[in-house]
């Protein structure tokens, strides 16, 4: 096995050789096997246990055990003890949720602070297989079906091609022992279900199972290949915008596809969304519907789809502005005040006003229903949100608009347009400049 693993490296993971390694240990059959390989190969590794002191004594045995196997070969070993218990109770996940989330989030946290290039953790093939079987029985896309990815960021995988006989019969030649995890017999966990009672009967019907495996699932991967590239043509046709507020969709583009429930789901299955039928029936919708996710949510605005973060609760807080002689600092940016000799070309975020028709303090807020003010360049008065409005921008955009107002008379709805009574004229003798900088 020794000389396969060192082609499959060369062939597949030549970075290895010249990488800080970070092998994830357990003491079970496979990471001892992992580790043992790249001693072998004389790869830079160290190892990392984690002790979720889950099985009483058996834990610490298992982490002594670690111990023993760095020392013996000379290596690096960083230990860490999880009340893994506590952490499910506290984070609402099952045991082997919080114990996964646990393991990985500081694997990450050790990889950053010493500087180790990747992770190596010791997935084999038969775990492709319990992967493949336990997501296709709780239902899944084809994601779900693809296997897990020999790299992953900085995680990676270099003994998926092995299956654990290969695995054991490379440990027992080489007169290595390992550590028996005791609640791998249990068959209360699924994955414990799949291993002893399911894919016993499975490779007693294909003994060649795990080679048919491989084949389906390159034969799964290349379809995944064809899907991304169709994705990524819609999606460069259909993205017209992205910006602060989001990514906005041309619907039409979804619509020319032959099966648009397919599209919508592929595009936005990262964002959390459940509700499909919804999302299709946005296609049609009336402009202003949304659908939502924990995360995110999916806005139909005139001809798009606007998916956008959900955010905090807009903000009420209205900031009072004494005097004139000082930049703010606001949740929409910096306000700058200026004076200045002449006007120059305005813009959205700059406006120049007659210092003396002000009225202080000045009031820095959100707006709010009612507001009304007078557009620079038009006749009359007009209501903020039929103002806004007018300019078609979305929820999104709007819940981000401010008012400046001197009194309860709107200077300035900030980043988009004056108010005509404030403006400059000809006997103006103070002219302010104010800027907004996001």
């Amino acid at each position: 096995m020794l000389e396969l693993f060192r082609n499959h490296l060369t062939i597949k993971f030549p970075v290895l050789y010249e990488s800080r390694l970070l092998l994830a240990v357990s003491g079970g059959m496979d990471s001892v096997a992992l580790t043992h390989l790249c001693a072998q190969l004389e790869l830079n590794f160290a190892l990392a246990h984690c002790n979720f002191n889950l099985r009483g004594e058996e834990s610490d045995v298992d982490e002594s055990f670690v111990l023993e196997l760095g020392g013996n070969l000379n290596v690096e070993v960083f230990i860490e003890s999880f009340d893994t218990l506590d952490y499910a109770k506290q984070h609402k996940l099952s045991t082997q949720m919080a114990a996964r989330e646990l393991r990985y989030n500081w694997f990450q946290d050790l990889a950053e602070s010493l500087n180790f290039d990747y992770i190596l953790t010791a997935h084999h093939s038969d775990d492709q297989l319990e992967t493949f079987l336990i997501n296709f029985l709780r239902g899944t896309g084809l994601d779900g079906l693809t296997g897990i990815p020999e790299f992953n960021d900085n995680i990676a995988r270099p003994l998926l091609p092995f299956s654990r006989e290969d695995i054991e019969d490379y440990l027992k030649n080489a007169n290595v022992l390992w550590r028996e995890d005791s609640s791998n017999i249990s068959t209360k966990y699924l994955r414990n279900k799949l291993r002893h009672e399911v894919v016993p009967i499975l490779k007693d019907i294909n003994p060649q199972l795990l080679d048919s495996f491989k084949s389906t699932l390159s034969h799964l991967n290349d379809v995944a290949d064809i899907v991304d590239e169709s994705l990524n043509a819609v999606a460069k046709r259909a993205i017209v915008d992205i910006d602060d507020n989001g990514i906005s969709y041309k619907i039409s583009e979804f619509k020319k596809v032959n099966n648009p429930h397919a599209y919508l789901f592929h595009m936005f299955k990262d964002f959390g969304f459940t509700a499909w039928d919804d999302i299709l029936h946005l296609l049609d919708g009336e402009t202003g519907k949304q659908v939502f996710s924990e995360t995110h949510v999916l806005l139909k605005h005139r001809e798009l789809l606007v998916l956008s973060e959900i955010r905090d609760e807009k903000s009420t807080e209205t900031i009072k502005i004494q005097n004139v002689d000082a930049a703010i600092s606001t949740p929409i940016g910096t306000l700058i005040f200026e004076m200045v000799q002449q006007v120059k070309e305005a813009s959205n975020n700059a406006i120049f006003i007659d210092l003396e028709k002000l009225e202080m303090p000045l009031y820095l807020r959100p707006w709010k229903a009612g507001d009304y003010f007078y557009p620079i360049g038009m006749t009359g008065r007009k209501k903020v949100s039929k103002y806004l409005k007018d300019e078609k921008l979305t929820l999104f955009e709007k819940d981000n608009i401010w008012v400046l107002s001197s009194q309860d008379n709107i200077v300035w709805v900030v980043d988009k347009r004056q108010d005509d009574r404030f403006k400059v004229t000809s006997e103006t003798t103070k002219i302010l400049k104010i800027i907004l900088n996001s």
